[in-house]
């Protein structure tokens, strides 16, 4: 090996290593978020408790509940979409519980053209997953109160709109008047990290092959 060789191996070998090394994270990073992933379903699918005296957003986010009450008349939409029907609502109410807790519940998506139907009040047997989606920024508009139109769930907000504690059950069991429910899932939880890991490796492959190459011109010009 001649001296002009040595900088652009050493500058070759280390670039190397720092992607494969970061091709190696990535894939620890997938597989902790593996686990996140199933802890979570595993949360979701458990079987349902009643709902908790304080529930708290840090420990009690996702937990399986069931709820015996009422459903009060007034209700928030929140804008929303699916796939094949297009735009229309998340339908978010206040439930009343049988021991008096008043607490909202989304109870899943509706059509635009469904919107302005009557949904009486009515006894209810619920089964859903608390939650406290993280939805608002400083770039969301705020609700057109006027029109009864939400552009995100923001709970503390809705609460005080329907006069209920700052707690969300996402409903899982059908809650009739058409509503579709919108059940709490981990498909929205990004998984990318595989593609990550080989997007580092190739590179790594790219930079390797790279330096073998200029070391290969190295090499001809010096001979």
């Amino acid at each position: 090996m001649t001296r002009p060789m040595i900088v652009p191996l050493i500058f070759g070998l280390v670039g190397t290593l720092i992607l494969l090394w970061l091709g190696v994270w990535q894939l620890q990073r997938m597989g902790q978020k593996q686990a996140y992933i199933a802890q979570i379903d595993a949360r979701i699918h458990a079987a349902p408790v009643a709902l908790p005296a304080a529930p708290d957003p840090a420990r009690d986010k996702f937990l399986a509940v069931r709820l015996s009450g009422r459903l009060t008349g007034p209700e928030i939409h929140v804008l929303a979409s699916r796939k094949v029907i297009g735009p229309g609502y998340k339908v978010i109410s206040a439930f009343v519980t049988d021991d008096g807790r008043r607490v909202l519940v989304d109870r899943g998506f509706i059509p635009t053209s469904a919107a302005d139907k009557t949904r009486p009040p009515r006894p209810l047997m619920l089964v859903g997953n608390l939650h406290w989606p993280d939805e608002t920024d400083g770039y969301t508009p705020p609700p057109d109160l006027e029109k009864n139109i939400w552009f995100a769930r923001d709970v503390d907000a809705m609460a005080r709109a329907l006069n209920t504690e700052p707690v969300l059950v996402m409903a899982s069991s059908d809650t009739g008047d058409g509503i579709e429910p919108y059940p709490v899932s981990t498909a929205s939880v990004p998984n990318d990290h595989l593609q990550y890991a080989i997007t580092w490796f190739l590179m790594a492959a790219v930079w390797f092959g790279m330096t073998a190459y200029l070391l290969w011109r190295i090499k001809r010009k010096t001979n």
